[in-house]
């Protein structure tokens, strides 16, 4: 049983004929979708690494400067809260959210361990 030349082979690609393009409906992002996505987790991640390493410096000062020490906190609480300002601003979101609360959180939490 020989294949017939009238009907088209599966297995080969027909050029008059290319295939329909799938679309991942949904799934799809354009490119300036992608870029505020790579911008906006670059900014939050630096300014976040910058509030870690400000926070670190408050832990290590010890109990010489107990003053020093608070103040290095709130820096760095500000410092998260830009964190997420910056994130939301990029993605064009209102930017008083209660999403702020977020970047308050760590002070909180350092308040309260040290």
């Amino acid at each position: 049983m020989g294949v017939t030349t009238d009907r088209r082979r599966r297995h080969l690609i027909d050029p008059a004929d290319p295939r329909p393009r799938q679309s991942a409906s949904g799934y799809e992002m354009s490119l300036s979708t992608v870029q505020m996505w790579v911008m906006s987790v670059l900014a939050v991640s630096t300014i976040l690494h910058l509030a870690a390493g400000v926070f670190y410096a408050a832990f290590t000062l010890g109990d010489r400067r107990a003053g020093a020490e608070t103040g290095l906190i709130l820096i760095a609480g500000i410092f998260c809260v830009m964190a997420v300002v910056a994130g939301r601003a990029i993605h064009r979101k209102p930017v008083l959210s209660p999403w702020l609360l977020l970047g308050v959180a760590p002070v909180v939490v350092a308040l309260l361990v040290r």
